[in-house]
């Protein structure tokens, strides 16, 4: 016989609290020891995401004026990191230093990037409407306004967060005689998975910054002087010119300037007071130009320019001779590109003043020069 309270066997459903702490403590521990635990990076908001350290992000986001229900590939680096549709958006980690994107199937988009190391570069993608196939406009947008895009899209490969949760399960409810239990809280609903920024190598041979290109043009021009005074005699010209010929070598960089160099050749007749027959006049410019591309599409250029040089003038039939002198234009116009082929239009203004002081001629005029160029 036992005495004092005697001993009873604990009733069903209650457990010693401290045991409890015992044991969460316990799973805390495991988790920590064996990496169960979910790594702080997947949890957070992409809006908000910073790089790796030494590495840089690139978000590539698709944002249409007037949504396009096409999907567009996007690759970088050579790698396909998914298809956008309107209103989402693929992350990729890279190495610092110049990045290739690829957006588009059949017909491309290639734009270069120079990053840097711990830095975030936020690209917007277009889809242009009632084109096809399908056209894309790609641009660097701010980090502040790139952010705030994410922020309203959503990744590339994921469920929407209304159904990403599953439907919470309800315990059935304890009989009356037992014990009241205790309801543990309910985990909370998981998070729509984040895309995982994939690490990609840089192309072992990228393409260059700069591009070599030929363009041969011809077309109207005419002189803007039709009376002037040549060798001491009075002389009126044929001012329309032919034949009229272009050829220009120059450089672009991916950035829109170019500069280069330009033969222009231009032929008129001519009739001087006092002499027996026609004359010619013959003209040929050397002129170092400068340009700036804006690129209004992804094969729309417009252009404006400018260029020095030096003219030089020579005379035969009823009048012989030569003469030089400084030359300098403006140019305007728009380029069509297909690469590697463009159609090139422009419009072209030269002035330049040949001979000596007090007998120089004026051999200067503008026209519309049309033809094809060639990228390297």
């Amino acid at each position: 016989m036992v005495s004092g309270n005697p001993l009873r066997p604990a009733r069903k459903g209650k457990r010693d609290p401290s045991m409890n702490n015992k044991l969460a403590s316990g799973a805390l521990l495991l988790a920590a020891l064996f990496g169960t635990a979910p790594p702080v990076q997947a949890q957070q908001d992409p809006s908000r995401a910073t790089p790796p350290p030494g590495k840089t992000l690139v978000f590539v986001f698709r944002s249409d004026r007037q949504p396009v229900a096409a999907q567009v590939p996007v690759f970088v680096n050579l790698v396909r990191i998914g298809e956008l549709a309107n209103g989402t958006f693929a992350v990729a980690t890279v190495n610092p230093g110049r990045t290739f994107l690829r957006i588009g199937d059949q017909v491309l988009a290639v734009f270069t990037l120079e990053t840097a190391a711990n830095r975030s570069y936020f690209v917007r993608v277009e889809a242009l409407p009632g084109v096809k196939p399908v056209r894309t406009e790609v641009r660097l947008v701010s980090e502040i306004d790139g952010r705030r895009s994410i922020a309203q899209s959503r990744p590339v490969g994921t469920a929407p967060a209304a159904i990403a949760a599953p439907p919470r399960v309800q315990p059935p409810p304890a009989p009356v005689a037992a014990a009241p239990r205790v309801q543990p809280p309910s985990p909370p609903a998981k998070p729509a998975p984040k895309p995982v920024p994939r690490e990609i190598a840089r192309p072992a041979e990228p393409e260059g910054d700069w591009k070599f290109a030929l363009i041969a043009s011809t077309g109207a021009f005419k002189l803007a002087n039709v009376n002037q005074v040549v060798a001491g005699l009075d002389t009126a010209y044929n001012t329309t010119s032919k034949p009229v010929a272009s050829v220009e070598a120059e450089l672009r960089h991916t950035a829109g300037f170019a500069m280069g160099a330009e033969a222009f050749y231009y032929k008129n007749d001519l009739v001087a007071a006092g002499t027996t027959g026609p004359g010619q006049q013959q003209v040929i410019a050397i002129m170092a130009n400068g340009k700036y591309y804006f690129r209004a599409a992804d094969w729309f250029y417009p252009f404006v320019g400018a260029g020095v040089g030096l003219a030089q003038a020579a005379y035969s039939g009823s009048l012989t001779g030569s003469a030089g002198g400084p030359a300098y234009q403006g140019v305007v116009g728009m380029e069509f590109r297909f690469e590697p082929v463009g159609l090139y239009v422009q419009y072209k203004h030269l002035a330049s003043t040949t001979g000596k002081t007090g007998k120089e001629v004026k051999v200067g005029g503008s026209g519309v020069l049309a033809g094809v160029s060639i990228a390297f």
